[in-house]
């Protein structure tokens, strides 16, 4: 049975969404969110820096969100909720799976950090600022691409999982204009699937 090293609040939450949409068995071992937890000698035996999501597989132990995304719908499902490589879609799955970490993630991340993460007394408003401005850049977009869509791609996929996890917490972080009406739309059509409920209960 697959093992998913988890904690709250992180790219990981894309993996348990994943598992519960395939209705995949899985084992969950459910980490603090604390350096002191995830820095161990025993977590760094899964992932050298220390980082999470890792997948344990029997003898395969694998890390980075994207790439377990990947592995568990060719390994599991067949390449299920993926296009046909020869398919009219497959190339802008490829396209919106990887934006998530090229584009959106990189400015929620230094959002998150200026936040939540620093001390108030080094958090720097110029930063954060700039890290704003160009998440809410990124995420136009994303909104131009929904119209007329239900998804992004058209069919729910494996790109959804990626690039709607990173809406989702771009909402949580109040950085979702109102303006951007089928982003909007988007991330409640994701956040009434019950497989997301889940992974958002875990947190």
């Amino acid at each position: 049975m697959l093992k998913l090293h988890f904690a709250p609040n992180s790219r990981a939450g894309r993996i348990v969404w994943l598992l519960e949409e395939l209705n995949i068995p899985y084992n969950l071992n459910k980490m603090e969110f604390d350096p002191k937890v995830l820095k161990s000698d025993e977590h760094r035996q899964r992932h050298p820096l220390g980082r999470i999501p890792v997948l344990e597989d029997g003898d395969v132990t694998i890390y980075e969100s994207g790439a377990i995304v990947d592995y568990i719908l060719e390994r599991h499902k067949n390449g299920g909720l993926k296009p046909k490589v020869d398919s009219r879609e497959y190339p802008y799955y490829l396209q919106w799976f990887h934006y998530t970490e090229g584009m959106v993630m990189p400015p929620m991340n230094t959002i998150v950090v200026h936040t939540i993460i620093l001390p108030s007394d080094r958090r720097d408003p110029t930063v954060l600022g700039q890290a704003q401005r160009l998440l809410s850049k990124s995420l136009i977009p994303i909104d131009d691409n929904l119209k007329d869509k239900e998804f992004l791609i058209g069919d729910f996929s494996g790109a959804d999982i990626m690039l709607g996890h990173a809406c989702f917490m771009a909402d949580k972080l109040g950085c979702v204009s109102d303006s951007m009406l089928n982003l909007r739309e988007y991330i409640e059509r994701i956040s009434s699937r019950d497989a997301l409920k889940k992974a958002i209960d875990m947190q």
